[in-house]
């Protein structure tokens, strides 16, 4: 039998892939293309540089169309930056009690889509849970019996000058014949967490270069999304203004310290760059990077209280994204900051095991989902 190969544009705040795959044994991927380009990035929900990112789109749709043959759809990540999340609930009544079918389960959510907007535009929308007249909360209705279905329905919106500026770049390419945005934060919601811990809630934190997003997952959506432009390229920035330094040292800096290690007094750090050499106490540049962090866990706090739900109280902080990896020590750093349980969560794939790759295999999980319907 012959695999499905989908084609796949990952953007994140500091560099964007584009992966052609196909689902393996045991829903592992292979990966058949891969290209990687850097580009100056996005933050409040504006790209910092329009060419940069065009351009970046541009040469990575044509490096894989050259690598691969036949391609004619290409799925494409949005990040929370230009997404919004609508919840909505709605209900059918039933004249008395019946089989649910997935024809009922159609209508309802056809009866909860919220209207577009000159400035979003639903690109996916997905039933978070549904409620039986019995107040039973199920995942999957079809085949219970109930005189009524209530759902509760998350739609997840993208920013339409993301959608222009994408198109603009894949109209260029008429080989391509439909483009699927999915939304990065519902992806990696379905594909990095358990069901088991969905259904009782989860909080997951995406912690990024330029950009970060904290979201609420319950069932099968998403109860509350936020992205915020804090990330680890931040924490460089900072260094850079406290040690009055280049961004280059600090980035190497932020790289070689160890939040958990212990080291004596007089242990310190060094950088050549640009025949000048920069020395600092480890221990003054543990303390910067903590400080750093912890703007991090301000911005993760405001999130929790913006949801403002009971729910999450006490659940694990599910820590993932390319800036995990930036900082040794992060997460228990984090942890400690915010006096909760915080988990490193990544893909469960050979070789690509890591947080770095958590947005782009999730957005290969949905399109191949997708693809084989």
């Amino acid at each position: 039998m012959r695999r499905t190969s989908v084609a796949v544009l990952d953007v994140r705040s500091s560099e964007m892939t584009a992966v052609v795959a196909e689902r393996g044994v045991n829903n592992t991927f292979i990966i058949k293309s891969k290209y990687t380009n850097s580009y100056e990035g996005y933050a409040e929900g504006e790209f910092l540089d329009n060419e940069s990112f065009v351009n970046a789109v541009r040469d990575l749709v044509k490096s894989t169309l050259s690598a691969m043959q036949g391609i004619k759809t290409f799925y494409v990540g949005v990040p929370v930056e230009f997404s919004r999340l609508k919840t909505v609930e709605s209900t059918l009544s039933f004249q008395s009690a019946k089989k649910i079918t997935k024809a009922d389960c159609k209508a309802l959510s056809e009866n909860s889509a919220p209207a577009d907007d000159f400035k979003y535009h639903t690109i996916r929308h997905s039933c978070i849970y549904y409620v039986l007249s019995d107040k039973r909360k199920v995942i999957n209705p079809v085949g219970t019996v109930s005189d009524s279905l209530q759902g509760r329905f998350a739609y997840y919106k993208c920013n339409r000058n993301f959608i222009d500026k994408v198109m603009g770049v894949f109209n260029d390419f008429p080989q391509i014949r439909d483009v699927i945005f999915i939304p990065v934060d519902y992806a990696e919601a379905m594909y990095l967490v358990e069901p088991e811990l969905r259904d009782n809630c989860a909080v997951l934190f995406d912690l990024g270069f330029i950009s970060s997003s904290y979201s609420v997952i319950c069932g099968n959506g998403l109860l509350y999304s936020q992205g915020f432009s804090i990330g680890i390229g931040h924490i460089a920035v900072y260094l850079m203004s406290e040690l009055d330094i280049p961004y280059d040292v600090a980035l190497t800096f932020l790289s070689m310290v160890n939040l958990n290690s212990k080291e004596k007094l007089a242990t310190s750090e060094e950088c050549m760059y640009e025949g000048k050499l920069y020395k600092f106490s480890t221990v003054t540049l543990r303390n910067k990077i903590k400080e750093g962090l912890d703007g991090l866990c301000e911005a993760i706090e405001e999130c929790r209280k913006s949801f403002g739900d009971t729910v999450t109280d006490g659940k694990t902080l599910l820590l993932t994204g390319d800036g995990v990896e930036g900082v040794k020590g992060a997460a228990e750093h984090i942890s400690g900051r915010l006096v909760k349980a915080v988990d490193i969560i990544s893909p469960k794939v050979p070789y690509y095991d890591k947080p770095r790759f958590a947005s782009l295999f999730s957005l290969l999980y949905i399109a191949l989902g997708d693809s084989e319907q």
